[in-house]
């Protein structure tokens, strides 16, 4: 259960920065509120963005945040801990939450509307015991797909919905899940959500090169200077593209990381930016990695 928020769709959130200017923004918990307030901008003649996020908000979903109100005149961000895309229930419970903090850092950020609904608010019972069906096109068989089994049915399920709650006019998505990316467009081209421009963003790292996620918040210090070390490895593979082929970097990357005591690589795999599928060459790939730092699986991954 996601935690009670002290803001509600009848009590603003509002902040006041350094310039004096106050910010307002709502809360919303219903579906129904929700549509009243689409309306209302659509009536209005205002483009729409979406930032979907499942919480837990950190620099790089600000960089989302900052360019969707930076492209339209209502910005609506999505603060749900999706269920249905969850393999692992022990995941879905340690998952961080915490609206409170969530929604002063979208309030600052200048973001108009939060949708932040219980898992019986978004689904049905039906929905909630039934697994999605979609046709990928063989997106799900590789990577993440092969590894959590259903996982992208839950992220479509939720996208889709979303999609036609908000009816976004762009929709942002961080490239550190890049596989994710890759799905949601697919399922742009499939469902026909035509009018709706997906916007990939960069991975925000830290100063160390660690690549920000949610997770993050699950590693100890210790924990997280061991885990600084999957980003200068896979960017220090880049030096060997011009002497070594495709299968021998991926060999080079997992021996690497599972040389740092406290890393163990669940795959390394460079593989094709549009179809996923295993690279030839490094003409136009991207090497995708998820690694166990203790008990936390982290991703991230490098364009080459």
């Amino acid at each position: 259960m996601q935690p009670q928020s002290r803001y509600d769709i009848a009590h603003e959130c509002t902040i006041t920065n350094n310039n004096h200017q106050t910010t307002y923004m709502q809360i919303i918990t219903t579906k129904k509120a929700l549509r009243e307030q689409v309306e209302a901008c659509k009536q209005l003649g205002k483009t729409i963005g979406l930032v979907p996020t499942m919480g837990a908000l950190h620099a790089g979903h600000a960089s989302l945040v900052k360019k969707s109100v930076e492209d339209n005149k209502v910005t609506f961000v999505s603060v749900f801990v999706n269920p249905t895309q969850f393999n692992n229930k022990e995941d879905l419970e340690k998952y961080p939450r915490d609206l409170n903090r969530d929604a002063e850092l979208l309030a600052s950020l200048g973001v108009d509307f939060v949708f932040a609904p219980t898992p019986e608010e978004m689904y049905t019972k039906e929905e909630m015991d039934t697994t999605f069906s979609f046709d990928f096109g063989g997106l799900d068989l590789v990577m993440e797909g092969k590894m959590r089994p259903g996982h992208f049915n839950g992220v479509v399920q939720v996208v889709s919905k979303l999609f036609r709650l908000v009816e976004p006019d762009r929709a942002y998505f961080g490239e550190k899940d890049y596989q994710q990316l890759a799905v949601i467009r697919r399922m742009v081209e499939v469902m026909q959500f035509t009018d709706i421009q997906i916007i990939g963003c960069p991975i925000v790292r830290e100063e160390s090169g660690l690549a920000l996620s949610s997770r993050n918040e699950r590693l100890s210090a210790e924990e997280k200077q061991t885990a600084v070390n999957i980003s200068h490895i896979l960017f220090e593979s880049r030096q060997l593209t011009k002497s070594q082929t495709v299968k021998q970097v991926e060999s080079w990357v997992i021996e690497q990381i599972n040389r740092v005591e406290g890393l163990t690589v669940e795959y390394y795999e460079i593989v094709d930016q549009t179809t996923l599928q295993p690279a030839e060459d490094f003409s136009h790939a991207i090497g995708c990695v998820t690694v166990y730092c203790g008990p936390v699986r982290l991703i991230d991954n490098i364009k080459y």
